[in-house]
């Protein structure tokens, strides 16, 4: 069993700032990737930010120079930074991560996800 728990979700004004935390756990080799999505009402999952092993990051347009994401492979943690928040960014947030599992080799898991909301 592999778990992925989101938590730092919470409400805030046009402007401020959050920090996201997700952590991995269970019984796995590595995790090599780890991302977040976002999901609106009325609207499908999409990328907001991903980072592997390396440190490589990718994000989306609409985040970049506000959102800055991290990672702790000792812990099996990402982050995700979240500064000059904007209305359009209201929405429930899932970590997602790519885990490699001794014999089975990568699987995806998601995290339950975390509310953001941000108020004009």
């Amino acid at each position: 069993q592999v778990q992925v728990v989101e938590s730092g979700g919470g409400l805030v004004q046009t402007g401020g700032s959050l920090r996201l935390s997700c952590a991995a756990s269970g019984s796995f080799f590595s995790i090599n990737s780890m991302g977040w999505y976002h999901q609106g009402p009325g609207n499908q999952r999409e990328l907001v930010a991903e980072i592997n092993r390396s440190g490589n990051t990718n994000y989306a347009d609409s985040v970049k120079g506000r959102f800055t994401i991290s990672r702790d492979n000792a812990k099996n943690t990402v982050y995700l930074q979240m500064d000059n928040l904007k209305p359009e960014d209201t929405a429930v947030y899932y970590c997602k991560a790519i885990a490699v599992l001794v014999a089975l080799g990568s699987r995806q898991y998601w995290g339950q996800g975390t509310q953001v909301t941000v108020s004009s």
